[in-house]
């Protein structure tokens, strides 16, 4: 096809749609003021301080100002200043901003922006009215004042947001601060209605992040805090970019119930691209699939770091309610000498108010004194050497064989013989429980246990209906239905009673 002419076209902006980009660019408004102090963060500010009132908001900061070169390119849309010089002169920080249309976003919720700023010997007044800046047509320039530098004065910029078409509560602009700037920073302050704002201090067990990829490095750290202080608000681990949350994910931990209310923190990665808005990543790039990675990693180390932590607190409860189990047992067997397969039980032992079972942990191989044997020095020269007295044979526990590192392991001395309890891990399809000479063999994978486990009053009962069960059998060998009835018989008397004080 032959072309006959050639023109340009021009292409043009309606301004109005600037305002309307502008205005929801942010899913909330306070982002607007997050924008505010992140600008004075790059512009080298040292403090900033916010002013929240009904009708009025006043973001003053100490930075470096902007001449009249710098305040035509802060109202340039879409400006690659803080792309192109990406740190700050003074502190050398790594500067947030990117895109040059937080400015218009503000008024989403001021009709008026009006801007003083100061740098060196220059100083000037910008007012952005939305109604005057619509109503002008075709111009798109600002109305901008020169005026007369004050010698007393300090360099740094002042945005004050007037005419609010919506109301900001004070608690909502201090958590999105919080979240959102770069507290952490060296020198540099942010105050809200006079009162400094401090980044989130978590107690906790402290897991730090250090990973590489080939996009740049992920850093943070994640803090599994207490249980008691665990919450469901606002859930799940910050991910910012240049010292800014883009957004809180759980990364797969929705999954964990409430064991993921214990998990907070933060991780750093500075090469995500994000949306223009800062709410969300581009996550179709290589970036953030790379990122997605090391999270997983991370999230793994979290799961077993809590893992361990649940598994000490059941060793604790598991713990306890054996001993309690044990002396209730004891009780019941002193009770009724007749059911005890060992003979008669002593009450109590000498200096034991009340009388109560003698519970340890299963002991293991001594040295010769703990053996029984008596040290005797020898005659001197010429002299005899006294008389030694014959060992006394020592009478051997059975060993507990089977026991896993984290075996709970009780003796309980029940007159002359001694029973070993081992509570341990023999698999869900595993006996619930079984005896091998005089130990008892209790199996912590079994359905029945870890249900029972839920409850302390309930694990008690448990350990002590299958340890009177196997006491009894070694009583019983020959009828199990004498057994069980001799069981019953020493489980109402084990609880008949206020539970035994432990030693």
């Amino acid at each position: 096809m032959e072309v006959k002419d050639k023109t340009r076209l021009a292409v043009t902006v309606d301004k109005r749609h600037i305002v309307s980009i502008g205005e929801r660019l942010y899913a909330e408004s306070v982002d607007l003021l997050r924008e505010l102090v992140n600008n004075a963060f790059d512009a080298d500010a040292a403090k900033v301080s916010v002013e929240v009132g009904p009708d009025r908001i006043v973001v003053a900061d100490d930075g470096t100002g902007m001449d009249l070169a710098g305040l035509k390119q802060y109202f340039t849309i879409g400006s690659d200043e803080k792309v192109v010089h990406s740190r700050s002169p003074r502190f050398g920080r790594v500067r947030i901003g990117q895109f040059g249309i937080g400015k218009f976003a503000s008024l989403a919720a001021a009709s008026r922006f009006e801007l003083v700023t100061r740098h060196k010997d220059f100083c000037a007044r910008v007012v952005f009215d939305k109604k005057a800046w619509q109503s002008a047509g075709e111009e798109w320039h600002l109305p901008c004042e020169i005026l007369s530098a004050d010698s007393r004065a300090a360099d740094g910029t002042t945005v004050a947001l007037s005419d609010l078409s919506k109301s900001f509560r004070v608690e909502d602009v201090e958590r999105r601060l919080m979240e959102s700037v770069p507290l952490r920073a060296p020198d540099f302050a942010v105050t809200l209605n006079g009162r400094r704002l401090y980044p989130r201090s978590l107690v906790g067990r402290r897991i730090p992040i250090l990973e590489g990829t080939a996009h740049g490095l992920v850093t943070g750290e994640v803090v599994i805090i207490p249980k008691s202080a665990a919450d469901f608000k606002d859930l799940g681990i910050d991910v910012k970019v240049k010292s800014v949350t883009v957004r809180r994910d759980l990364f797969g931990m929705e999954t964990w119930g409430k064991a993921v209310a214990r998990v907070k923190g933060e991780v750093h990665a500075d090469f995500l691209p994000v949306t223009s808005d800062r709410s969300g990543f581009v996550v179709d790039s290589e970036e953030y699939q790379a990122f997605l990675e090391v999270m997983e990693k991370i999230v793994g180390v979290i799961g077993r770091a809590l893992g361990k932590e649940a598994d000490r607190s059941e060793q604790r409860r598991s713990s306890r309610a054996v001993n309690e189990a044990l002396q209730r047992i004891h009780l019941a067997l002193a009770r009724n000498p007749d059911l005890s397969p060992f003979g008669p039980i002593a009450y109590g032992d000498p200096g034991e108010a009340g009388g109560g079972a003698v519970v340890r942990p299963q002991g293991k191989k001594g040295d010769s004194a703990a053996d029984g044997a008596t040290a005797v020095p020898a005659g001197g020269e010429g002299g005899s050497a006294p008389p030694v007295k014959p060992k006394k044979k020592k009478r051997r526990h059975p060993l507990v064989k089977r026991a896993t590192p984290n075996a709970i392991v009780r003796r309980m001395r029940l007159g002359a013989e001694s029973v070993s309890i081992c509570l341990d891990f023999f698999g869900p399809a595993g006996p619930e429980c079984f005896s091998e000479g005089n130990v008892v063999y209790i199996n912590r994978d079994h359905p029945l246990f870890q249900r029972e486990s839920r409850k302390a009053t309930a694990q008690t009962m448990y350990v002590a209906r299958l340890v009177t069960q196997e006491i009894s059998l070694m009583k019983e060998t020959r009828s199990p239905r004498l057994a069980f009835s001799r069981q019953s018989q020493l489980l109402k008397d084990a609880f008949a009673d206020e539970a035994p004080r432990n030693p």
